[in-house]
């Protein structure tokens, strides 16, 4: 049960997660807030407590200014409080934005479950599904199923620095409620940052949590030298399968969401760039494993296209459907059963 916590005219805002891309969000919110009428300015985004040079990474962040760890060399907002405490970091928030992780968002919820202010709306910007013996659900299913709050998704061609360093960027938002989609634009949308809104939920968040697949795919390609065509070919493919593998598994997905920024955008910008590419092309080029890559590169952040790539293929396999999605299927094996990288290309044809 949601509980009637202080009661406020104003929207009050609790960012879960501070990685690069939660840092750079909140460096927006935090900014907007200011501007706009309707929000409190003060954002709490929660950190999970770490030490960085001796020091509690929340104490530095609240000192400085700055996640020196994870999005270094950009300010965030004087209004923006980095919160160690999960609980005291969603105080009285009627507007939850969840940037965590996917593996960790289970662990969350039930930390957060009837601890919710009675008015609270939720918006997911997590790249991932859950996957259990039934097959696979949303995120934001996670999240309505255990807080009881209505849940919008978030997801688009967004690599977290250049959006931090205004670059001029989309992003699309999927919602139920019209309404609440125009109130997550409003909080969002920049000058450089422009924010688009469809109905349709489930079919933005998968994109989103997809396309992490065929980036990995696309980074084998780099490592192998193949160029741009074969590139090409490997993003034409898997946007094909992305969108038949969502289409095959949830009613009422619209066909204009894979050409909004969740959609094809997403995926030309996670195979130029990102971190599921760069990890892909140093598993070719070094053989090291995905794990020890995963530790090497990405300080401390989590690969979140590999671990998909094993859920996608726990519910193909079980469903009897790996060769109906040749590259999905390829891309698992060659990340978990020692597979030649050249393999995705001679599989696919």
């Amino acid at each position: 049960m949601a509980i009637e916590s202080k009661i406020t005219d104003v929207e009050k805002i609790a960012v879960i997660g501070s990685g690069n891309w939660g840092t750079a969000i909140a460096r927006i919110i935090g900014v907007n807030v200011v501007q706009l009428k309707g929000f409190d300015r003060e954002v709490k985004m929660w950190v999970f407590e770490e030490t960085v040079g001796g020091k509690n990474l929340t104490e530095l962040i609240n000192e400085k200014h700055e996640n020196v760890k994870y999005l270094p060399g950009f300010k965030i907002p004087e209004n923006v409080k980095a919160v160690p405490d999960l609980l005291e970091t969603i105080k009285d928030a009627t507007i939850l934005v969840f940037v965590i992780p996917h593996q960790f968002l289970h662990d969350v919820c039930d930390q957060l479950k009837g601890k919710v202010h009675i008015k609270a709306k939720a918006i997911t910007l997590i790249k991932g599904f859950d996957t259990s013996d039934t097959g696979i659900r949303p995120m934001s299913e996670v999240i309505h199923e255990v807080l009881k709050v209505p849940v919008c998704t978030l997801s688009g061609a967004n690599i977290a620095n250049e959006i931090a360093a205004e670059k001029f960027s989309e992003t699309t938002i999927g919602y139920r409620n019209r309404q609440e989609g125009e109130l997550f634009k409003r909080l969002f949308e920049t000058k450089y940052y422009r924010v688009g809104i469809v109905d349709d939920v489930v079919g933005v968040e998968l994109c989103g949590a997809l396309k992490n697949v065929v980036a990995i795919g696309a980074g084998i390609i780099d490592g192998l030298k193949m160029g741009d065509n074969t590139k090409a070919a490997i993003i034409r493919i898997g946007l094909l399968e992305m969108k038949k593998f969502i289409k095959m598994f949830y009613k009422g997905i619209k066909d204009e969401t894979f050409f909004e920024s969740c959609g094809i955008a997403d995926v030309i910008t996670s195979c130029y760039g990102g971190r599921n590419r760069k990890v892909a092309e140093a598993h070719v080029l070094t053989g090291k494993s995905f794990d020890q890559l995963e530790k090497e590169l990405l300080n401390g952040q989590k690969l979140q296209g590999t671990l998909t790539a094993k859920e996608l293929n726990m519910v193909l396999k079980r469903k009897g459907l790996e060769r109906e999605f040749p590259l999905f299927t390829t891309i698992y094996k060659i990340s978990f059963e020692g597979v030649a990288p050249q393999k995705i290309v001679e599989d696919i044809i």
